[in-house]
Protein backbone atom coordinates (compact mmCIF):
# COMPACT_ATOMS: atom_id res chain seq x y z
CA UNK A 1 0.00 0.00 0.00
CA UNK A 2 0.99 3.14 -1.15
CA UNK A 3 -0.39 6.17 1.11
CA UNK A 4 -1.21 9.50 -0.93
CA UNK A 5 -3.88 12.35 -0.25
CA UNK A 6 -5.91 13.80 -3.69
CA UNK A 7 -4.18 17.38 -4.49
CA UNK A 8 -6.00 19.92 -6.76
CA UNK A 9 -3.32 22.07 -7.69
CA UNK A 10 -2.13 24.89 -7.51
CA UNK A 11 -5.11 27.85 -7.41
CA UNK A 12 -8.18 24.95 -7.03
CA UNK A 13 -6.93 23.44 -3.11
CA UNK A 14 -6.95 24.96 -0.11
CA UNK A 15 -4.32 22.39 0.76
CA UNK A 16 -0.72 23.14 0.11
CA UNK A 17 1.55 20.23 -1.10
CA UNK A 18 4.16 21.49 2.06
CA UNK A 19 0.92 20.19 4.80
CA UNK A 20 0.72 17.23 2.28
CA UNK A 21 4.18 16.62 2.58
CA UNK A 22 4.01 16.46 6.35
CA UNK A 23 1.12 14.02 7.04
CA UNK A 24 2.96 11.07 8.03
CA UNK A 25 3.73 8.05 5.84
CA UNK A 26 2.33 10.10 2.71
CA UNK A 27 4.43 9.91 0.04
CA UNK A 28 2.51 10.93 -2.82
CA UNK A 29 -0.68 12.80 -3.93
CA UNK A 30 -3.33 11.95 -7.01
CA UNK A 31 -3.68 14.93 -9.19
CA UNK A 32 -4.71 16.01 -12.52
CA UNK A 33 -4.95 19.26 -14.56
CA UNK A 34 -8.00 20.94 -12.90
CA UNK A 35 -8.05 23.59 -15.35
CA UNK A 36 -8.25 21.50 -18.68
CA UNK A 37 -11.81 20.46 -19.70
CA UNK A 38 -13.10 16.87 -20.54
CA UNK A 39 -12.39 15.78 -23.86
CA UNK A 40 -9.55 18.23 -24.60
CA UNK A 41 -5.66 16.75 -24.95
CA UNK A 42 -3.10 17.43 -22.25
CA UNK A 43 -0.20 19.27 -23.22
CA UNK A 44 2.96 17.73 -23.10
CA UNK A 45 4.64 20.85 -21.39
CA UNK A 46 1.66 21.11 -18.47
CA UNK A 47 2.01 17.58 -17.05
CA UNK A 48 5.44 17.95 -16.71
CA UNK A 49 5.30 20.95 -14.74
CA UNK A 50 2.70 19.65 -12.43
CA UNK A 51 5.04 16.90 -12.15
CA UNK A 52 8.21 19.02 -11.33
CA UNK A 53 5.89 21.07 -8.98
CA UNK A 54 5.21 18.08 -7.36
CA UNK A 55 8.59 16.53 -7.20
CA UNK A 56 10.19 20.25 -5.87
CA UNK A 57 7.93 19.90 -3.07
CA UNK A 58 9.28 16.24 -1.99
CA UNK A 59 6.44 14.18 -3.52
CA UNK A 60 5.61 12.03 -5.94
CA UNK A 61 2.68 11.68 -8.46
CA UNK A 62 1.11 8.23 -7.66
CA UNK A 63 -1.76 9.04 -10.02
CA UNK A 64 -3.83 10.75 -11.65
CA UNK A 65 -7.91 11.36 -10.88
CA UNK A 66 -9.26 11.85 -13.13
CA UNK A 67 -8.94 12.79 -17.40
CA UNK A 68 -12.37 13.53 -17.49
CA UNK A 69 -14.53 11.80 -20.42
CA UNK A 70 -16.32 13.49 -22.71
CA UNK A 71 -19.88 13.20 -22.91
CA UNK A 72 -19.42 12.28 -26.76
CA UNK A 73 -17.59 9.14 -25.32
CA UNK A 74 -20.40 7.89 -22.91
CA UNK A 75 -23.24 8.80 -25.61
CA UNK A 76 -21.28 7.54 -28.44
CA UNK A 77 -21.63 9.89 -30.73
CA UNK A 78 -20.49 10.50 -34.42
CA UNK A 79 -17.41 12.63 -32.98
CA UNK A 80 -16.47 10.24 -30.44
CA UNK A 81 -13.41 9.16 -31.88
CA UNK A 82 -12.02 12.91 -32.34
CA UNK A 83 -12.05 12.80 -28.01
CA UNK A 84 -10.77 9.39 -28.16
CA UNK A 85 -7.79 10.33 -29.69
CA UNK A 86 -7.07 13.12 -27.51
CA UNK A 87 -7.54 10.97 -24.69
CA UNK A 88 -4.87 8.57 -26.09
CA UNK A 89 -2.55 12.03 -26.69
CA UNK A 90 -3.16 12.43 -22.84
CA UNK A 91 -2.33 9.04 -21.91
CA UNK A 92 0.57 9.30 -24.17
CA UNK A 93 2.24 12.56 -22.77
CA UNK A 94 1.18 10.75 -18.76
CA UNK A 95 3.56 7.44 -19.88
CA UNK A 96 6.09 9.61 -21.50
CA UNK A 97 6.73 11.34 -18.02
CA UNK A 98 6.06 7.96 -16.01
CA UNK A 99 3.02 8.23 -14.79
CA UNK A 100 1.20 5.09 -14.72
CA UNK A 101 -2.26 5.63 -13.11
CA UNK A 102 -5.55 6.80 -13.87
CA UNK A 103 -8.81 7.01 -12.15
CA UNK A 104 -11.62 8.19 -14.19
CA UNK A 105 -15.32 7.48 -14.04
CA UNK A 106 -18.34 6.40 -16.60
CA UNK A 107 -21.43 8.42 -15.06
CA UNK A 108 -23.49 10.32 -17.23
CA UNK A 109 -23.88 14.28 -16.54
CA UNK A 110 -23.57 14.37 -13.05
CA UNK A 111 -20.36 12.90 -11.66
CA UNK A 112 -20.93 11.55 -7.52
CA UNK A 113 -24.30 13.21 -6.06
CA UNK A 114 -24.74 14.26 -2.51
CA UNK A 115 -27.75 16.21 -1.91
CA UNK A 116 -25.99 18.30 1.28
CA UNK A 117 -22.56 19.45 1.12
CA UNK A 118 -22.52 20.59 4.89
CA UNK A 119 -24.86 18.35 7.27
CA UNK A 120 -24.00 19.07 11.03
CA UNK A 121 -23.02 16.00 12.89
CA UNK A 122 -23.58 16.30 16.67
CA UNK A 123 -19.95 16.77 17.53
CA UNK A 124 -19.97 20.03 15.13
CA UNK A 125 -18.21 18.94 11.78
CA UNK A 126 -20.12 19.22 8.94
CA UNK A 127 -20.39 15.91 6.28
CA UNK A 128 -21.56 15.32 2.63
CA UNK A 129 -24.57 13.70 2.67
CA UNK A 130 -27.15 12.08 0.82
CA UNK A 131 -31.34 12.10 0.44
CA UNK A 132 -32.86 10.07 -2.31
CA UNK A 133 -36.06 11.81 -1.03
CA UNK A 134 -34.42 15.14 -2.20
CA UNK A 135 -33.29 14.00 -5.23
CA UNK A 136 -36.85 12.61 -5.95
CA UNK A 137 -38.91 16.38 -5.50
CA UNK A 138 -35.82 18.19 -7.41
CA UNK A 139 -35.26 18.99 -10.99
CA UNK A 140 -31.63 18.35 -12.50
CA UNK A 141 -30.64 22.16 -12.86
CA UNK A 142 -32.20 23.29 -9.66
CA UNK A 143 -29.50 20.11 -8.01
CA UNK A 144 -26.76 21.65 -10.08
CA UNK A 145 -27.23 25.27 -8.69
CA UNK A 146 -27.70 24.48 -5.27
CA UNK A 147 -24.78 22.33 -5.04
CA UNK A 148 -22.39 24.99 -6.84
CA UNK A 149 -23.91 27.76 -4.42
CA UNK A 150 -23.11 25.56 -1.24
CA UNK A 151 -19.39 24.28 -2.15
CA UNK A 152 -17.22 27.24 -0.36
CA UNK A 153 -16.51 29.06 -3.34
CA UNK A 154 -14.61 25.89 -4.93
CA UNK A 155 -15.01 24.47 -8.42
CA UNK A 156 -16.36 20.85 -6.87
CA UNK A 157 -14.68 17.67 -8.98
CA UNK A 158 -17.24 16.54 -11.58
CA UNK A 159 -19.36 19.92 -11.70
CA UNK A 160 -17.68 21.78 -14.00
CA UNK A 161 -19.67 24.84 -14.76
CA UNK A 162 -18.53 25.03 -18.50
CA UNK A 163 -20.43 21.70 -18.92
CA UNK A 164 -23.18 21.57 -16.66
CA UNK A 165 -24.27 25.02 -16.98
CA UNK A 166 -25.73 23.31 -20.37
CA UNK A 167 -27.80 21.05 -18.02
CA UNK A 168 -31.07 20.62 -20.09
CA UNK A 169 -29.06 19.72 -23.45
CA UNK A 170 -27.20 17.09 -21.74
CA UNK A 171 -30.18 15.25 -20.75
CA UNK A 172 -31.50 15.92 -24.33
CA UNK A 173 -28.40 14.38 -25.48
CA UNK A 174 -28.47 11.01 -23.12
CA UNK A 175 -31.81 10.33 -24.08
CA UNK A 176 -31.91 6.91 -25.46
CA UNK A 177 -28.31 5.74 -24.12
CA UNK A 178 -29.75 2.96 -22.19
CA UNK A 179 -27.26 1.48 -19.47
CA UNK A 180 -26.67 -1.58 -22.00
CA UNK A 181 -25.25 0.89 -24.81
CA UNK A 182 -23.28 2.91 -22.18
CA UNK A 183 -21.67 -0.19 -21.50
CA UNK A 184 -20.93 -0.97 -25.06
CA UNK A 185 -19.36 2.79 -25.54
CA UNK A 186 -17.29 2.20 -22.58
CA UNK A 187 -15.90 -1.32 -23.34
CA UNK A 188 -15.49 0.59 -27.04
CA UNK A 189 -13.03 3.44 -25.57
CA UNK A 190 -11.03 0.83 -23.21
CA UNK A 191 -10.62 -0.93 -26.72
CA UNK A 192 -9.55 1.81 -28.29
CA UNK A 193 -6.92 2.87 -25.72
CA UNK A 194 -5.25 -0.42 -24.83
CA UNK A 195 -2.15 -0.10 -27.04
CA UNK A 196 -0.99 3.14 -25.00
CA UNK A 197 -1.97 1.72 -21.75
CA UNK A 198 0.10 -1.03 -22.57
CA UNK A 199 2.90 0.51 -24.33
CA UNK A 200 3.36 2.35 -20.99
CA UNK A 201 2.21 -0.03 -18.45
CA UNK A 202 -0.59 2.64 -17.61
CA UNK A 203 -3.45 1.05 -15.33
CA UNK A 204 -7.22 2.70 -15.99
CA UNK A 205 -8.96 2.52 -12.69
CA UNK A 206 -12.78 2.81 -13.24
CA UNK A 207 -14.31 5.03 -10.13
CA UNK A 208 -17.71 3.52 -9.74
CA UNK A 209 -21.02 4.98 -9.51
CA UNK A 210 -21.80 7.38 -6.70
CA UNK A 211 -24.36 6.24 -5.38
CA UNK A 212 -24.97 3.26 -6.45
CA UNK A 213 -27.80 3.42 -8.64
CA UNK A 214 -29.44 5.63 -11.15
CA UNK A 215 -29.66 9.65 -10.90
CA UNK A 216 -32.66 11.39 -12.68
CA UNK A 217 -32.99 8.65 -14.32
CA UNK A 218 -30.15 8.40 -15.83
CA UNK A 219 -27.81 5.23 -16.18
CA UNK A 220 -25.43 3.76 -14.08
CA UNK A 221 -23.60 0.89 -14.61
CA UNK A 222 -20.01 0.48 -12.32
CA UNK A 223 -22.88 -0.66 -9.07
CA UNK A 224 -21.52 -3.36 -7.14
CA UNK A 225 -19.65 -6.96 -7.65
CA UNK A 226 -21.61 -8.40 -10.64
CA UNK A 227 -21.35 -5.00 -13.10
CA UNK A 228 -17.40 -4.55 -12.00
CA UNK A 229 -16.33 -8.61 -12.90
CA UNK A 230 -18.52 -7.39 -16.47
CA UNK A 231 -16.70 -4.71 -16.97
CA UNK A 232 -13.06 -6.94 -16.17
CA UNK A 233 -14.49 -9.77 -18.28
CA UNK A 234 -15.29 -7.57 -21.18
CA UNK A 235 -11.91 -6.14 -21.26
CA UNK A 236 -9.64 -8.59 -19.82
CA UNK A 237 -6.39 -6.91 -19.95
CA UNK A 238 -4.46 -6.00 -16.87
CA UNK A 239 -4.45 -2.11 -17.98
CA UNK A 240 -8.88 -2.55 -17.57
CA UNK A 241 -8.78 -2.23 -13.73
CA UNK A 242 -10.86 -0.86 -10.75
CA UNK A 243 -10.66 2.16 -8.24
CA UNK A 244 -12.06 0.43 -5.13
CA UNK A 245 -13.97 3.22 -3.61
CA UNK A 246 -15.38 1.97 -0.35
CA UNK A 247 -17.52 4.78 -0.08
CA UNK A 248 -18.93 4.63 -3.33
CA UNK A 249 -19.89 1.14 -3.31
CA UNK A 250 -21.14 1.34 0.55
CA UNK A 251 -23.92 3.81 -0.87
CA UNK A 252 -25.52 0.10 -1.63
CA UNK A 253 -25.25 -1.70 2.05
CA UNK A 254 -25.51 -5.02 0.07
CA UNK A 255 -22.27 -4.95 -1.58
CA UNK A 256 -19.96 -6.82 0.21
CA UNK A 257 -16.79 -4.61 0.40
CA UNK A 258 -14.60 -7.59 1.46
CA UNK A 259 -15.99 -9.96 -1.04
CA UNK A 260 -15.38 -6.98 -3.59
CA UNK A 261 -11.87 -6.82 -2.94
CA UNK A 262 -11.27 -10.39 -2.60
CA UNK A 263 -12.92 -10.99 -6.34
CA UNK A 264 -11.51 -8.74 -8.18
CA UNK A 265 -7.74 -9.39 -6.91
CA UNK A 266 -5.37 -8.25 -9.41
CA UNK A 267 -7.63 -5.93 -10.82
CA UNK A 268 -8.17 -3.38 -8.30
CA UNK A 269 -5.44 -0.35 -9.20
CA UNK A 270 -6.05 2.05 -6.60
CA UNK A 271 -8.52 2.54 -2.90
CA UNK A 272 -10.18 5.29 -1.99
CA UNK A 273 -10.53 3.92 1.51
CA UNK A 274 -13.53 5.97 3.72
CA UNK A 275 -16.51 5.35 6.06
CA UNK A 276 -20.08 6.31 5.95
CA UNK A 277 -22.88 6.04 8.34
CA UNK A 278 -26.29 4.44 6.71
CA UNK A 279 -29.70 5.75 8.56
CA UNK A 280 -32.08 4.14 6.10
CA UNK A 281 -32.37 2.81 2.61
CA UNK A 282 -31.20 5.63 0.45
CA UNK A 283 -30.33 8.04 3.39
CA UNK A 284 -26.71 7.98 4.63
CA UNK A 285 -24.03 10.46 5.30
CA UNK A 286 -20.06 10.54 5.30
CA UNK A 287 -18.50 9.74 8.75
CA UNK A 288 -14.83 10.17 9.94
CA UNK A 289 -12.61 6.93 9.10
CA UNK A 290 -13.03 5.21 12.17
CA UNK A 291 -14.75 1.80 11.97
CA UNK A 292 -17.31 2.99 15.09
CA UNK A 293 -17.96 6.37 13.74
CA UNK A 294 -19.90 4.54 10.90
CA UNK A 295 -21.60 1.68 9.08
CA UNK A 296 -18.09 -0.17 7.81
CA UNK A 297 -15.71 -2.52 9.26
CA UNK A 298 -12.53 -0.81 8.06
CA UNK A 299 -10.55 -3.69 9.48
CA UNK A 300 -12.29 -6.01 7.38
CA UNK A 301 -12.12 -4.06 4.28
CA UNK A 302 -7.91 -2.98 4.69
CA UNK A 303 -7.44 -6.60 5.38
CA UNK A 304 -8.89 -7.87 2.34
CA UNK A 305 -6.78 -5.24 0.36
CA UNK A 306 -3.58 -6.37 2.25
CA UNK A 307 -4.83 -10.32 1.70
CA UNK A 308 -4.74 -9.82 -2.00
CA UNK A 309 -1.83 -8.12 -1.93
CA UNK A 310 -2.46 -4.99 -3.19
CA UNK A 311 0.46 -3.02 -3.41
CA UNK A 312 -1.06 0.26 -5.26
CA UNK A 313 -2.15 3.89 -4.10
CA UNK A 314 -4.51 4.47 -1.16
CA UNK A 315 -5.92 7.94 -0.53
CA UNK A 316 -7.89 8.55 2.33
CA UNK A 317 -11.41 10.18 0.81
CA UNK A 318 -14.28 12.41 1.54
CA UNK A 319 -13.41 13.96 5.19
CA UNK A 320 -15.59 15.87 7.89
CA UNK A 321 -15.11 19.57 7.33
CA UNK A 322 -13.73 20.47 11.56
CA UNK A 323 -11.83 22.72 13.74
CA UNK A 324 -13.44 25.66 11.52
CA UNK A 325 -11.21 25.10 8.30
CA UNK A 326 -12.53 26.56 5.45
CA UNK A 327 -11.94 24.13 2.05
CA UNK A 328 -13.25 22.40 -0.60
CA UNK A 329 -16.14 20.76 0.85
CA UNK A 330 -14.86 16.83 1.52
CA UNK A 331 -11.15 17.36 0.46
CA UNK A 332 -10.13 19.40 3.95
CA UNK A 333 -6.50 18.43 5.31
CA UNK A 334 -7.26 17.96 9.16
CA UNK A 335 -10.00 15.03 8.92
CA UNK A 336 -8.10 13.35 5.94
CA UNK A 337 -5.02 13.57 8.07
CA UNK A 338 -6.89 12.01 10.65
CA UNK A 339 -7.72 9.01 7.87
CA UNK A 340 -4.27 8.74 6.56
CA UNK A 341 -2.58 7.49 9.64
CA UNK A 342 -5.52 5.52 10.94
CA UNK A 343 -5.21 3.65 7.78
CA UNK A 344 -1.88 3.42 8.20
CA UNK A 345 -2.42 2.36 11.78
CA UNK A 346 -4.96 -0.48 10.59
CA UNK A 347 -2.60 -1.58 8.07
CA UNK A 348 0.65 -1.76 10.30
CA UNK A 349 -1.21 -3.74 12.53
CA UNK A 350 -2.87 -6.51 10.07
CA UNK A 351 0.85 -6.63 8.37
CA UNK A 352 2.59 -7.43 11.94
CA UNK A 353 0.18 -9.81 12.89
CA UNK A 354 0.34 -11.49 9.83
CA UNK A 355 3.95 -11.98 10.87
CA UNK A 356 3.34 -13.92 13.86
Amino acid sequence: MKMTLRWYGPGFDSVSLEQIRQIPGVKGVITTLYDIPAGENWPLERIRGIKETVENAGLEISGIESVNIHDSIKIGSADRDKYIENYISTLDGLGQEGINMVCYNFMPVFDWTRTDLCKMRPDGSTVLAYDQKVVDTIDPQTFFDQTTDNSNGFVMPGWEPERLSKVKELFDAYKGVTSEKLFENLVYFLKAIGPVCEKYGIKMAIHPDDPAWPVFDLPRIITGKEAVLKLLRAVDKEYNGITLCMGSLGTNPDNDIPDIIRSCKGRIHFAHVRNLHHFSPGVFEEAAHLSSDGSFDMYEACKALYDIGFTGPVRPDHGRTIWGEKCMPGYGLYDRALGACYIQGLWEAIEKSDRK
